[in-house]
């Protein structure tokens, strides 16, 4: 089992930044793909980024391409989203997500272990 925690979230202007992080406790976290999906309020949750287990490989929703980076500490257990250039739709809560192994890094159902999320709101 993993236990996912995130935190980072809050209140910030349009054209600002946050980081969130997620750590991770249980299982040796640093054999484990790990990924951060939002929801906004009246959607569906969807895909934002992900990262293979050794760190070579991310990947973007085409949304935040260029204004997000994902990446992991695994002395820390924890992988980080850095947000910047925030816009007002970026508002939603992000969730972190892992999984030992995934077929397709965007399909939520892919991944085993989730967070109870994290608030983001972006005001105009």
């Amino acid at each position: 089992q993993v236990q996912l925690v995130e935190s980072g979230g809050g209140l910030v202007q349009a054209g600002g930044s946050l980081r969130l992080s997620c750590v991770a406790s249980g299982r040796t976290f640093s054999s484990y793909v790990s990924g951060w999906f939002r929801q906004a309020p009246g959607k569906e949750r969807e895909f934002v980024a992900a990262i293979s287990w050794n760190s070579a490989s991310t990947y973007y929703a085409e949304s935040v391409r260029g204004r997000f980076a994902i990446s992991r500490d695994d002395a820390k257990q924890t992988v980080y989203l850095q947000m910047n250039f925030l816009k007002t739709e970026d508002t939603a809560v992000y969730y972190c997500a892992a999984s030992r192994w995934v077929s397709s890094y965007g399909i939520e159902n892919e991944y085993d272990y989730w967070g109870q999320g994290t608030h983001v709101t972006v005001s105009s």
